[in-house]
């Protein structure tokens, strides 16, 4: 969408149920009337509303769920996370553009967000499915005053600051699996994937990756991730725009950051533990060293997994951990 219709928009939705007149449009944006109207017109071919009425103007009735610069920033609510901002239509990945971004020297709290990614990617390298119009593909540059052996806690402070989110925002009762999963009844709908830049104990910056699958039908599923993953609106039985969600989203992020660089992970590892869903479970932690069982007990106090096996509490630092037993520790 062009910058000029973007200004239009966003003149309407100031306005909100209110009318405002084609003059005003004119007079504000420097446009003829005529040209005003083309716009509008475009407005309309791209799925907008619009009302127009004489001698009071025109009015956003309704508009389709894209997400647009102009709309985020219309309803954000912080002082850094997302004021900066771009949006794409398709991009290979959102993780790659805040990298350069990043690199040219993008602000803390700088976000890039697409419609779609053709080349999305998880943590270990994984492919994350990143279908068009129905998912949120953030990536949020951090600068964090952090040595960067205490980098991956940002993956667990995340995790809890997007479960706040989608918990409020959509009544459901979404889960944190450790390290950088949320799901849904047991199914995935959000990917962390957490990357930084640095050298020796120093963080020149970090990209924090956020994929969720907010309107994703069944069918837009490749047939090896049927089962396995859900969406928002696959559980509440409704579809949700996107762009409430993004705000809330970067609002939560915005707190739970500033609650973690003023008081250090013991800010958010409570919270994180009344969020998982795996504390109390029987899991097999797939560590380098080999297959680990035992009981989640928590987090320890730098976010290493605390699990209780026969041998006695140990601490997880790196692993995939699955439910159950798979080899005998009890």
């Amino acid at each position: 969408m062009g910058g000029t219709r973007q200004q239009i928009l966003a003149l309407m939705m100031e306005k909100g149920d209110d009318f405002v007149s084609g003059e005003e449009i004119s007079r504000r944006i420097g446009l003829s009337r005529t040209a005003v109207w083309k716009h509008i017109q475009e407005l309309r071919r791209e799925g907008y509303q619009i009302e127009a009425r004489q001698k009071s103007g025109y009015r956003l009735v309704c508009k389709p769920d894209r997400i647009l610069q102009e709309e985020i920033a219309y309803g954000l609510r912080t002082r850094t996370f997302g004021q900066a901002l771009r949006t794409l239509k398709s991009v290979d990945s959102t993780q790659k553009i805040a990298h350069q971004w990043a690199r040219e020297g993008a602000p803390e709290g700088a976000a890039v967000i697409a419609e779609e990614q053709t080349a999305g990617r998880g943590r270990l390298g994984r492919f994350w499915h990143s279908p068009p119009d129905s998912g949120i593909w953030l990536s949020l540059i951090l600068r964090p005053p952090i040595p960067i052996a205490q980098a991956p806690q940002l993956t667990l402070m995340a995790s809890v600051g997007v479960t706040r989110a989608l918990n409020r925002e959509t009544g459901l009762r979404v889960r944190i699996k450790w390290p950088n999963d949320l799901l849904i009844r047991g199914k995935k709908v959000c990917g962390i994937l957490t990357e930084l830049r640095g050298e020796q104990d120093r963080v020149h910056y970090v990209v924090l990756g956020i994929g969720i699958n907010v309107n994703v039908a069944e069918a837009m599923w490749p047939a090896e991730l049927k089962g396995k993953v859900t969406s928002l609106s696959a559980e509440a039985g409704r579809t949700f725009r996107r762009v409430p969600l993004i705000a809330a989203i970067l609002e939560e992020l915005e707190q739970t950051y500033a609650a973690y660089l003023s008081r250090g992970f013991a800010a958010v590892r409570g919270a994180w533990e009344e969020l998982s869903g795996v504390i109390g479970h029987l899991v097999t932690a797939r560590t380098p060293e080999g297959l680990r069982s035992g009981v989640v007990r928590g987090l320890k106090e730098d976010g290493a997994l605390l699990l209780e096996t026969e041998e006695g509490l140990i601490s997880v630092y790196s692993a995939e951990i699955r439910e159950g037993c798979e080899i005998r520790s009890f």
